[in-house]
């Protein structure tokens, strides 16, 4: 049998060495596949645990656009905001949220990402700024009209253009006018009389024609010439042919209606006659301005022709009538002009300010209890603090007692006053309110499924 073996082998070509190789070569594969078995558990075992370090990668998203969920920090796609961790809003990530339902904690960390700020309510003094535009105009109280008192023939013209300077007393116009012929000689002839009957022994008879001097002095003298004149004519004993008219106020000569040579009757208009030492500034205010202003109230006023130079001038006037074509209420400032800086028609701007007393309300001389409004001072908060949505206004308190604990409230809001807002209901003086961030806090409570201080069913009014 030993012998058929051999043989055997001999025809198979195997040997010894060849069946150890053999046997090797199983040895490897049977111990590949135990093993492999092993690595392909502990491979799917690690996948296991890669899930759930998976789980654990922190999500970062946008405070004002939530649906934004992204695995590293980075700028908003849409806003362009810094991205903050959405586990960050919450105060504490094992911490069970007691907060209600219009309140927010937030972490350190979290506050410093949304740039958290706050500021104090608070009473202060505040003014309410109107910028109101205009032009300038001539005061129309001071303008003269130089007419003709008597009719005649215009000789000589001492003012011959618009725009010339006159003073008081300047001569104006030369006029041949029979009837200031006979009315001289009148009281040239009364003065004569006067004297011949002076030696008379009848008292009423010397008194009638001294009356009657006087008479003719004043017909003179409502004929347009000066006391020095009527003096004059009575040391002559001829009329003057011609009569010199002076001017009555000092202004500009805004008009002339005449011209040497002309015929006049009694009421022709010769010249125009303004004085711009004082003059009006004619502005425009709207419907919205209306409550904020009044009569006597302080107004500067700016223009173009006088840079970096300032006028005070006081509210004179407010028209009680409105242009229902231009929704405009004209409003009138006096205004000092004696260097003649201010021309008519120049254009103006002016600022008004409007302090404001506790209800919000312009304070003014005519208010009742004007020592008692002043010492009321509105209670005011930041501009940046509410989030006005139509006719709705919320805040974000910081509630005390509470680290990192923020309630929204519903509030009602008087006139904004500058860089603040009157507050007339929803805070007490002391709280504290968020002045910036309030989007982000709001943007936060969406997402963690609060609701929103903006939707007008969410509100919640404070004290």
């Amino acid at each position: 049998m030993l012998e058929n073996k051999k043989s055997l082998m001999k025809k198979s070509g195997l040997n010894g060495y060849n069946i150890v190789s053999i046997m090797l070569i199983l040895t490897a594969l049977v111990t590949g596949y135990i093993f492999g078995g092993f690595q392909q558990k502990e491979s799917a075992e690690s996948h296991e645990h890669g899930t759930e370090d998976s789980a654990k990668i922190q999500i970062w998203t946008c405070s004002m656009d939530p649906q934004i969920r992204q695995t590293k920090p980075g700028k908003c796609p849409i806003c362009g905001m810094d991205l903050i961790l959405a586990t960050d809003m919450e105060y504490g990530e094992n911490e069970k949220d007691t907060t209600g339902r219009s309140e927010i904690a937030l972490s350190p960390r979290a506050q410093r990402l949304a740039e958290i700020q706050v500021s104090p309510v608070k009473r202060r003094a505040v003014s309410i700024k109107i910028r109101l535009f205009g032009k300038i105009d001539y005061d129309e109280t001071r303008i003269s009209y130089i007419s003709a008192w008597v009719s005649g023939r215009l000789d000589r013209l001492f003012v011959d253009y618009t725009g010339k300077l006159i003073k008081k007393g300047d001569p104006l116009v030369s006029i041949y006018s029979p009837e200031l012929l006979t009315s001289q000689a009148e009281l040239i002839q009364a003065i004569k009389t006067a004297k011949d009957i002076s030696k008379s022994k009848v008292s009423s008879i010397k008194k009638t024609a001294w009356q009657t001097v006087e008479a003719a002095r004043e017909k003179l003298s409502l004929s347009g010439l000066t006391k020095k004149q009527i003096e004059k004519i009575e040391k002559s004993d001829k009329p003057a042919d011609h009569v010199t008219i002076y001017a009555p106020m000092s202004g500009i000569v805004i008009q002339k209606n005449a011209v040497e040579g002309m015929y006049v009757s009694t009421g022709t208009k010769i010249y125009t006659i303004a004085d711009l030492s004082y003059v009006w500034m004619k502005m425009d205010a709207y419907e919205s301005d209306m409550p904020w202003l009044f009569v006597g109230q302080e107004v500067k006023l700016e223009v173009e022709a006088c840079p970096g130079e300032i006028f005070n001038g006081r509210i004179s006037f407010i028209d009680p009538f409105f242009n229902e074509l231009t929704r405009v209420v004209k409003v009138r400032v006096g205004l000092s002009n004696h260097n003649r800086k201010l021309k008519p028609g120049m254009f103006v701007s002016a600022m008004v300010l409007a302090p404001l007393s506790e209800k919000g309300k312009a304070i003014s001389a005519s208010t009742e209890s004007t020592s008692t409004e002043k010492a009321k001072l509105p209670l005011v908060i930041p501009a940046s603090a509410p989030l006005v949505t139509g006719k709705r206004a919320v805040v974000y308190i910081k509630v005390p007692g509470n680290k990192g604990i923020f309630e929204g409230r519903e509030i009602v809001l008087g006139p904004k006053a500058g860089d603040y807002y009157v507050v007339h209901k929803g805070l007490k003086e002391g709280e504290y309110v968020v002045t910036n961030g309030n989007f982000k806090i709001d943007s936060a409570m969406q997402i963690m499924a609060k609701p929103s201080m903006m939707a007008a069913e969410t509100g919640k009014g404070g004290g």
